[in-house]
């Protein structure tokens, strides 16, 4: 048997799972069985923190929901938790595990078509129209050829139907439909309200089974090299496999439709191209900016045997729609002034895609959640290093993108090679005693921006860079100022969101190619920026506690490469800036990242 990370003789190997009443599950690393049950938890409960010993799961209803839409029951789940509990389970738990997932499927998503929906068109005037779909009277006209106008929700509990029915601000969504498949009650949606509906409805606690089709989209082939087209053999890691498989599905129930999480530098891009090529359709991919399109389209032609002139790029500066088209959140989000609508949300809708792709999905505007509400018949795969977003609508991402597919512990990867090993380290940095009588009366607000801008972090930072001679150096902040008086001292070239794009890509280029060493950047650089030959990067100040923030600046440094990776936060002490600070580290310690505080001397 072998030890386990406690000596405590009572424990079994091969029993690494702690079931506690709160819904918690902690799964010991150091068991052997550990692997195993990681994957079978996973499906049922979601990952909140795996550093370095325990790892801690929780079950809710919405990961019992997201596994019974792939088919589990409860007897699937409470046979994982007692294979591999090390304790005995909390008497109440079957029953809410039970009492949760009964909740998925007592309201059926569908098509108005077809003997079960028959009915429903007979009493709400409706009559099926040529190809089998249904054209009902008063009806919103289908944004995607092929679809029904309408959708049923059918109410297998005719409770529910009157809870349902009786709540008034579901009513301008949904519309009541009485003897529905002999006796259900039900309710017509129009199309265009699918996600919202979804979205409502899940806040509710009560989950739909949506069954009506999703379109196929215009048939596009795109097969992956086996060598890279710049050299080098090529192929899928065995996770980047699973989470390809998680997402496909292989037409199973709720398949075609979900979130990856994989950390950064762990290969997203190369899941998604997968994903492509498994399905065969035209695919839309929306990303953070225009360095990210074009990093998008150098990746697709490097790896895939896509040509040129079947990608688009729909961007402020150009605007071609292809077979696949690479598109900004920004240009989608763009509007004269408040009052106007989106003039380039018909994108989405005017074309015939397969697939859309988002990118950074943690990063998802709030406009665009109102599309996405919209276009639910179309598969779609959000890629992100972590669904903690700032304002809490992880749920909204989960109810209209779809719920997350496949997680895999950074560490873990890291572990195995797949991404760098990184040592974090945190610096703080007393104020200069003018500075500090400053600080010391202003007002709360002004507060973090004298912390961050503390001028004896320019001294610290030509010192680290001077520690790092021979490695590519990244500074990041927030401060503009700040920024330029840091490239100035180092002499190298600053990138801003003031900086043209062709100037971006020449330093990027650069920075790659090893021509210039050091770079000193904005937060324009937090997201889809490819630099694989960063190995040391320095952050001189943030976006107060940003935890989503911390993790993708980690991120620019952890693509796999010979050397290890090295990553400074600089703070100012007994100031706001540590409050923050604290909160910005949480994720990566949660994700077994060890930081080690220092003084600066």
């Amino acid at each position: 048997m072998a030890a386990s990370h406690y000596n405590d003789p009572n424990m079994a190997d091969g029993k690494p799972l702690i079931v506690q009443s709160d819904l918690s599950l902690l799964l010991d690393v150091h068991d052997s069985a550990f692997e195993e049950a990681r994957a079978a938890v996973g499906v049922f409960a979601s990952l909140e923190k795996s550093p370095e010993h325990l790892h801690t799961y929780r079950i809710n209803a919405l990961s019992l929901w997201n596994a019974a839409s792939a088919g589990l029951g409860p007897p699937d789940v409470l046979d994982v938790l007692e294979r591999f509990r090390r304790y005995e389970m909390p008497a109440d738990l079957p029953f809410i595990i039970r009492d949760t997932m009964s909740r998925f499927g007592k309201l059926i998503l569908r098509a108005i078509d077809g003997p079960i929906c028959a009915r429903a068109l007979a009493i709400t005037g409706g009559s099926p129209d040529t190809d089998g779909a249904a054209s009902i009277e008063g009806g919103s006209e289908p944004p995607v050829a092929g679809l029904p106008a309408d959708l049923l929700l059918v109410c297998t509990d005719p409770g529910i139907w009157r809870e349902l029915g009786a709540n008034k601000k579901l009513a301008k969504w949904l519309e009541p439909v009485a003897g529905v498949d002999g006796g259900e009650g039900g309710f017509r949606v129009k199309l265009t309200e699918r996600g919202t509906v979804k979205r409502e409805l899940l806040r509710l606690g009560w989950p739909i089974k949506d069954e009506a089709p999703l379109v196929p989209g215009d048939p596009f082939i795109l097969n992956l090299l086996p060598e890279r087209r710049s050299g080098g053999s090529f192929g899928l890691r065995p996770y980047q496999e699973d989470a390809l498989a998680a997402f496909a599905g292989g037409g199973l129930p709720g398949s075609g439709y979900g979130v990856v999480v994989l950390p950064c530098g762990a290969g997203k891009t190369i899941v998604a191209m997968a994903a492509m090529s498994a399905i065969g359709r035209k695919t839309l991919i929306i990303t953070t900016n225009i360095a990210a399109v074009h990093q998008w389209m150098d990746e697709l032609l490097d790896k895939t045997d896509i040509r040129s002139e079947d990608m688009g790029e729909y961007t402020g500066g150009a605007k071609t729609v292809k077979s696949v088209t690479v598109a900004t959140y920004q240009i989608l989000t763009w509007r004269p002034d408040k009052e106007s609508d989106f003039p380039h949300f018909d994108l989405f809708r005017r074309e015939r895609w397969g697939l859309i792709i988002y990118d950074e999905v943690h990063l998802l505007p709030a406009p665009v959640f109102r599309v996405v509400a919209e276009i639910q018949a179309v598969k779609r795969l959000g890629l992100t290093a972590t669904l903690v977003r700032e304002d809490g609508r992880e749920d909204d991402v989960f109810s209209l993108i779809g719920p997350k597919r496949y997680d895999v512990p950074w560490k873990d990867l890291e572990r195995k090679g797949f991404i760098a090993e990184a040592y974090c380290r945190e610096i703080r940095i007393p104020l200069p005693p003018r500075e500090e009588l400053i600080y010391a009366v202003a007002e709360p607000r002004e507060k973090h921006r004298l912390s961050a801008e503390n001028s004896a972090k320019y001294e610290a930072v030509r010192e680290l860079v001077e520690n790092h001679p021979d490695e590519p150096v990244m500074v990041i902040g927030q401060f503009l100022d700040q920024l330029a008086r840091i490239a100035k001292d180092l002499g190298a070239p600053i990138i801003t969101g003031k900086t043209p794009n062709p100037e971006r890509e020449r330093i990027y280029a650069d920075f790659r190619a090893g021509r210039v060493r050091v770079i000193v950047v904005s937060k324009v650089a937090n997201f889809a920026i490819d630099l694989p030959d960063a190995s040391v990067a320095i952050q001189v100040s943030g976006s107060f506690g940003s935890r989503q923030e911390e993790a993708q600046r980690l991120g620019r440094i952890l693509r796999p490469k010979a050397r290890n990776s090295y990553f400074y936060s600089l703070v100012s002490r007994y100031t706001v800036e540590e409050e923050f600070a604290s909160n910005r580290r949480k994720f990566l310690t949660e994700q077994g990242y060890r930081y080690a505080i220092e003084a600066w001397e």
